[in-house]
């Protein structure tokens, strides 16, 4: 049983895709604690959208830095790129 501290730890993690590059997307970040806290800091900062899903979150960890997501896994991570695509649209157009 985990104990509360170990429940309230922040998690991050930062993907990434380039389809010149990579077949898929990869994990670029990963981290707890304070390194969870400086990736969603600079996702901030550099306003890049944050989703939260624990689930999703949880499978993703299981991936080390660089590796690609496993197939298993693409519709979970399109739906959360489509989630970025939709709120970049609608910045543009409240622009």
């Amino acid at each position: 049983m985990k104990d509360q501290n170990e429940q309230s730890r922040k998690e991050a993690i930062a993907l990434g895709y380039q389809s010149d590059q990579h077949e898929a997307p990869i994990v670029l970040a990963k981290g707890k604690g304070l390194i969870a806290e400086n990736i969603l800091k600079k996702a901030q900062s550099n306003q890049i959208p944050i989703q939260q899903d624990p689930a999703l979150l949880e499978l993703l960890g299981q991936l080390n830095i660089n590796e690609t997501i496993p197939e298993e896994l693409y519709q979970a991570v399109a739906e959360v790129f489509a989630f970025v695509y939709q709120l970049d649209r609608k910045k543009s157009n409240d622009s």
